[in-house]
């Protein structure tokens, strides 16, 4: 386990130090997690150990927020000032996640029905 912990953090370090150096705007974590996705493509199964490690820190995943949580408390002034821009990009953002993810749904299971034969003519 402690070698897929290590592989795992490696490349959340090799995805910050690859977006501070090309000054990507992009969170260093979530260059790690696609480095990672490459890696486990290239492999072609994601294995045992990955897998158990990374079970464990998805049934701790409450613990990862608190962090976050603590820096929303310590910028409250900011948030008590700019309520109504952050509410109206919350609830845009849900809503567009939304329409995207049924329009992808929608156009998946249409192309699923269509390979399966569902014209019916089989």
């Amino acid at each position: 386990m402690l070698s897929a912990l290590t592989l795992i953090l490696l490349c959340q370090l090799a995805g910050e130090l690859v977006t501070r150096f090309f000054s990507l705007p992009l969170p260093g974590p979530v260059a790690g997690m696609a480095l990672l996705f490459g890696l486990l493509v290239i492999k072609g199964s994601v294995p045992q150990e990955i897998g158990a490690v990374s079970d464990t820190l998805l049934r701790h995943l409450a613990l990862l927020f608190v962090p976050a949580g603590v820096g929303v408390m310590a910028h409250f002034d900011l948030l008590e000032q700019q309520w109504l821009p952050i509410s109206v990009a919350l609830v845009g953002s849900t809503l567009a996640t939304i329409a995207v993810t049924a329009l992808v749904m929608s156009r998946l299971s249409r192309a699923t029905s269509e390979d399966e034969g569902g014209t019916g003519n089989g």
